[in-house]
């Protein structure tokens, strides 16, 4: 088991924490992910190297780079896009829950 700490960019809020803990848990070999939006950091608990390449391809593909690449105009695009779909996930599970 491999534990490792990532600074990762264009986290604004829960809403990110959400889309984001939400894509990690998919990936075979991930055992533990928690995003912290204060500070933008990823804790993350994996089996190999090969699934770090897994997170940081899905973290890349929804707009959140690690602090130390490449945050360009597309990327924070695609982190404001999942943004809005973790804070409306989150919104539809608490309304579900109050039904």
């Amino acid at each position: 088991m491999i534990h490792e700490k990532l600074g990762i960019n264009n986290v604004k809020c829960d809403g990110c924490t959400h889309s984001i803990t939400k894509q990690l848990y998919q990936i075979s070999g991930v055992r533990k992910a928690q995003l912290n939006a204060e500070n933008a950091t990823l804790e993350i608990d994996y089996e190999c190297v090969t699934t770090r390449k897994e997170v940081i391809t899905k973290l890349n593909a929804m707009g959140y780079p690690l602090a130390t690449e490449e945050n360009g105009f597309v990327m924070q695009a695609k982190s404001y896009a999942n943004c809005i779909i973790g804070k409306s996930s989150v919104y539809l599970e608490s309304t579900k829950s109050k039904l």
